[in-house]
Order: structure tokens, then C-alpha cells, then sequence
């Protein structure tokens, strides 16, 4: 349920987390520009280069009654940052000789029913061209039901035909992230949080990252917020249950922790230098806009596609991109609490990693 919110006179009393003397004008102008245009309720931005964090910025509030600022602190919803983490942790399993990723899903997750369109491997769940369709209700991508396990949540999709034979297009789909979640689970005989937390967050550095839970109260959570049109205020949204969508875009965490994930690709921490680069191969299938790669999409030049890689993210309450240049050591991130905002965040990173240089 929509609740007004803000008035202009509110936003225009937002302040900005800025040092006067800070020598990154240009960079300080971008963002202040992007929160303002766009309406955000809060926003944040960081480039680091090499683990260390040269420039960031933050403006507005994580929540408007009280004035809590949106800050390096604030805990706020990933979206689909998760699918490359989830993505990760596959091949860190492919790694320990647990899975291939070119055998049919069945192999490990025998419960899970076959499709007469065809075998679905894990590669094609990473690089999303299993065939699996997406949210085909609104209830469905506003989930109020809370799922006790990822099985549960599973069989909403599971048995609906495929939207072609698999491994022969690219339809992006959350859904195929929840069937991963359940491949981890099963090889690994733990929850997903529970290998994500010790071969994930914790290897990374990410002391603030978990499986959303709103029961669980932290005051330096975000609320969510929410613009129905361009011209329209942002207004409180009460947040829905991710739980239908955890290994996909059901994490929360913060700014610094995704800056460490940044660099843990980066230095290779989580997974070698050939797995990721397995991950960062142009797929060859065409689709619409950038190549996609396992569980990455290849924002490089042709040819040299996996030179800038990253993904981006959007659900209620949150709007995220990724960028990681790993020949320079750069990474880039820009988080708001605010969705149905223009694609003006993604841009935002391009225009600070050029920036960086």
C-alpha cells in the first residue's frame, strides 16, 4: 500500500553529505544532479581502486520521517546484485569438482521436474537462456507469501512450460537464480545463507550482507520507497517478501561490503583467474543491449567484451548497478532505497568510472 510521503518543501531540505573542499567537483556534480533529477529518497556512490575508496558520496535519507541519513551504514535491499554472487558460488562448486555445469540439473536436484522442451543445464540457468520464464503475476513479483524454504518457493514455477527449447535464446529470469540457489543448496547440504556467509560474504569481507529479513529489526535498514511516474513524488512502499526470490534478489547489504565483493572478483579471492574468466565469456546467443555472460552482464568494447563487467538491479525500495574494471583494479557502485527512478543510476557508474581514470 502506497503512503504519501514527501513534499516538495522536504526535498528540497535534503543535504549533502559533501566535503566543501572535496577536489572531485565534477564527480560531486554528477551525483548531486542524478539524486535531484531523479527524486531519490536516498542515494549513495563509491569508486574504489585497488581495495581502497577514493571517492563517495551520499545524499538524502534511509528514512524521511525521522531523517536518518543514507549513508555508508545504511543496510539497503541488492536487488539482483545477488545473481552474480549466487553465480559465484557456483563456480566455486565446479571448483571442488561438485558440478558441471553442462550436465542436466537433474544430476543434482533430482527432485525437480523435467520439461519436455528440453534438458536445462546450470550453465544455462547462469547465462539465462534455459527457456524459464519470469514473473507471470503481479502477486508474484509483489510476493506477500513468506516461503520457508527455496523448495517451497519453487514449486510456484516449476511445473509451467518453458518459454522455448533450452539453449537456444536469452530471456532474463529471476527465476532460474531460485533454481541455483537450490543446486547450492543441495551439493553443499547447506542453506544458501549459511555457504553464502562462509564462502561468499565472509572470504570477501562483507560483514553486512545477509538474506532479507524483515522480522529481524536493524535501525540501520532502509525503508523502501517507491515513484509511479516520472513526475510523480516518491512515496513509503511497505516492503514485500523477497523470500520467493533469495539466490536472485533477496539479499541486503551495504555500500562497502559491495565495494569488498568488487575487489574479492577482482583479486580473484573467490574463484581463479579461468573461472572467471569462463564466467566473462561472450555468450552467442543476440539478445537486446549488452552480452551476457554466467551470472554477468559485458559492458566491454567488441572483442573485448569482458574488459568492464558488472550487472545492475532493480525491486521496490531499491535501485543498484555494479561496475568492475579489473585491468585498472576499479570498482563502482551506486545504491538508492528508491525504485521506479529513471536508468539514470547506471549511468551514473559509467560516467564516475570514467572519471576515475
Amino acid at each position: 500500500m502506497y503512503k504519501l510521503f514527501l513534499s516538495f518543501l522536504l526535498m528540497l531540505a535534503y543535504s549533502f553529505h559533501v566535503n566543501a573542499q572535496s577536489p572531485f567537483e565534477e564527480q560531486n556534480a554528477k551525483f548531486k544532479k542524478v539524486f535531484q533529477d531523479d527524486g531519490h529518497l536516498g542515494m549513495l556512490a563509491a569508486y574504489s581502486i585497488n581495495g581502497k575508496i577514493v571517492w563517495s558520496q551520499s545524499a538524502g535519507y534511509r528514512d524521511a520521517e525521522t531523517q536518518k541519513p543514507f549513508d555508508e551504514n545504511t543496510l539497503t535491499r541488492v536487488a539482483s546484485l545477488a545473481k552474480p554472487m549466487t553465480a559465484v558460488a557456483c563456480m566455486q562448486l565446479v571448483e571442488k569438482g561438485q558440478l558441471d555445469l553442462d550436465l542436466k540439473i537433474q544430476t543434482y536436484i533430482p527432485f525437480y521436474p523435467e520439461h519436455p522442451e528440453g534438458i536445462i543445464t546450470t550453465r544455462m540457468l547462469l547465462a539465462h537462456t534455459s527457456g524459464m520464464g519470469a514473473y507471470e503475476k503481479k502477486e508474484e513479483k509483489l510476493n506477500e507469501v513468506e516461503y520457508a524454504t527455496m523448495k517451497d518457493a519453487a514449486k510456484v514455477f516449476q511445473d509451467r512450460p518453458l518459454k522455448f527449447k533450452p539453449g537456444t535464446e536469452f530471456a532474463y529470469t529471476t527465476y532460474g537464480y531460485v533454481v541455483l540457489g537450490l543446486i547450492i543448496e543441495e551439493i553443499s547440504q547447506m542453506s544458501f545463507e549459511d555457504y553464502m556467509l562462509k564462502n561468499i560474504w565472509e572470504p570477501s569481507g562483507m560483514t553486512n550482507t545477509s538474506v532479507e529479513n524483515r522480522s529481524i529489526k536493524n535501525e540501520n535498514r532502509s525503508q523502501c520507497y517507491h515513484k509511479k511516474g516520472k513526475n510523480k513524488k516518491a512515496k513509503l512502499f511497505e516492503p514485500y517478501s523477497l523470500s520467493n526470490r533469495i539466490p536472485a534478489g533477496g539479499l541486503e547489504t551495504t555500500l562497502g561490503d559491495l565495494l569488498n565483493f568488487g575487489q574479492a572478483v577482482i583479486d580473484h579471492t573467490l574463484i581463479s583467474e579461468v573461472s572467471f574468466q569462463e564466467m566473462t565469456t561472450v555468450d552467442v546467443l543476440p539478445k537486446d543491449g549488452n552480452p551476457y555472460g554466467c551470472g554477468w552482464f559485458l559492458y566491454g568494447q567488441k572483442g573485448n567484451e569482458n574488459a568492464l563487467i558488472g550487472h545492475g538491479g532493480g525491486q521496490i525500495g531499491a535501485n543498484t548497478q555494479l561496475i568492475i574494471v579489473p585491468s585498472q583494479k576499479l570498482v563502482v557502485v551506486a545504491l538508492s532505497n528508491t525504485s521506479g527512478t529513471s536508468n539514470a543510476i547506471s549511468k551514473l557508474t559509467i560516467e564516475l568510472m570514467q572519471l576515475s581514470q
